[in-house]
C-alpha cells in the first residue's frame, strides 16, 4: 500500500448497543473474537509505508480489543508530530489503560460523553451516570491534556441542567464535539412505538444557545460540529474535511488515495477476514468537488474561483445570510452552518 499521511482504524464492538445507534458495530463478542480482528488489524498496519501525520481510532469501543500488539507495530510508523486520537467510553478508562496509550505515542483522548442527564444516559443504555463520566475524564485529564467529549443535542425527553454544564466546562476540555440525533431506522429508539422527537425549530434553538456558551467559554467552532480551544482543533478530521487522502482500516472504514474510495465490507471477524477493500475509481471533477464540499463544512471553506460553477449559487447564499464572502473566498455562516446539508445539495 502506498504511503499515506493520515490513518484511520475502525473498531466496531461495543458492550451494548445504544438506543439510537445503527452504525457498523457489535455488541456480544467474545474475547476471541477481538483478538482475530485485533490481529488481522496488526497486519494490516505492519504492511503500511509510515510517516503518518495523524492516527485515529474510531468505534465502538476501540479498548474492547488487546491494543498493545496493534500500537508495538504502529508506534515506529508515527511521524515526529503525528496526532494520535483514541476513542474512550467512560467504562474504559483505567489507569492502566491510559498509561499503555500514552507509552506508545497516543497523544489525544475523545471522549463519548454523549448527554449531561442521567435519565437519559440510562435510555440511551449507555451504562454510566453523570457524575462516573466526570471521574473517567478527570483520569483522562492526569494523563492527557488533549482531551475532549461528544454530546449529542435532540435525543427524546433530553436536557441540559445549567449546573452540570458548567460542570462541564470545568472539567479543563480541550475539544468539544455537539452531533444532532440522527433517527436511524435500524435503531432500537426508532423501533419505539411511542417516540416524541424533538422538533428541527427546538434542537436549532439549543445548538445556537450551546454554540454562543461554548464559545464565551473560548472554543472556537471550527467545523459544523467541532468547537475546540485554539490550537486544538482535531487534526485527522480537519486533514479530511479539508480534502487530504486517507487510509482506512477495518470493518465499515472509508478511505481517500487520489482518485480511489476504499470500503471495507463484512462483519468481524469471520466476515472481514482476508477480504480486500472494495475498490471505486471516481473521475478527477468528481474528486475536486467532492473534496471542496468537505472543506464548506469548515470554517475555512472555499477560494474564490476554485469553483466557477459555484459561484451563482454561493452568491445567493450570501444574500440569505447563509454564507460569507471576503478575500479568503466562501464560508457559511452560523444560520449557513444549520441548513449546510441542503446547501451542499444544491450545490451538487
Amino acid at each position: 500500500m502506498k504511503s499515506c499521511r493520515n490513518l484511520y482504524v475502525h473498531f466496531p464492538f461495543c458492550r451494548s448497543k445504544c438506543s439510537y445507534c445503527a452504525l457498523f458495530s457489535r455488541a456480544g463478542t467474545t474475547e476471541s473474537e477481538r483478538k482475530k480482528y485485533a490481529d488481522i488489524l496488526r497486519r494490516e498496519i505492519d504492511a503500511l509505508d509510515g510517516g503518518f501525520a495523524t492516527v485515529y481510532f474510531g468505534g465502538g469501543s476501540p479498548a474492547l480489543c488487546e491494543l498493545k500488539g496493534i500500537l508495538k507495530i504502529l508506534s515506529p510508523k508515527l511521524g515526529g508530530d503525528c496526532e494520535f486520537t483514541v476513542e474512550l467510553h467512560p467504562k474504559d478508562v483505567a489507569a492502566e489503560l491510559l498509561k499503555e496509550l500514552k507509552d506508545w505515542g497516543v497523544n489525544r483522548i475523545s471522549m463519548g460523553l454523549q448527554s449531561l442527564s442521567d435519565a437519559t444516559l440510562e435510555d440511551m443504555d449507555r451504562g454510566y451516570t453523570f457524575a462516573e463520566a466526570e471521574a473517567a475524564f478527570a483520569a483522562v485529564k492526569s494523563a492527557f491534556d488533549n482531551a475532549g467529549v461528544d454530546l449529542i443535542v435532540g435525543y427524546p425527553g433530553d436536557d441540559w441542567p445549567e449546573d452540570r454544564f458548567e460542570r462541564l466546562l470545568g472539567w479543563g476540555l480541550r475539544h468539544v464535539s455537539v452531533y444532532t440525533l440522527q433517527l436511524e431506522k435500524n435503531s432500537r429508539l426508532c423501533a419505539r412505538k411511542t417516540l416524541a422527537v424533538e422538533d428541527d425549530d427546538s434542537t436549532m434553538d439549543k445548538l445556537l444557545k450551546i454554540s454562543s456558551r461554548l464559545g464565551q467559554a473560548g472554543f472556537r467552532r471550527y467545523e459544523i460540529s467541532n468547537y475546540a480551544e485554539e490550537g486544538f482543533e482535531c487534526r485527522h478530521n480537519l486533514a479530511v474535511w479539508r480534502g487530504e487522502d486517507y487510509i482506512g482500516l477495518g470493518a465499515g472504514a472509508y478511505g481517500r488515495e487520489g482518485l480511489v474510495r476504499t470500503q471495507n465490507r463484512g462483519l468481524p471477524p469471520e466476515g472481514f477476514m482476508g477480504k480486500k477493500p472494495e475498490k471505486e475509481t471516481v473521475t478527477r471533477q468528481f474528486d475536486l468537488k467532492e473534496r471542496g464540499l468537505f472543506r464548506l463544512r469548515t470554517a475555512e471553506g472555499v477560494a474564490h474561483g476554485q469553483f466557477p460553477e459555484w459561484e451563482e449559487t454561493l452568491k445567493r447564499f450570501v444574500e440569505l445570510g447563509c454564507a460569507k464572502s471576503d478575500h479568503k473566498g466562501y464560508r457559511l455562516t452560523e444560520r449557513g452552518w444549520e441548513i449546510c446539508d441542503s446547501i451542499l445539495a444544491s450545490l451538487i
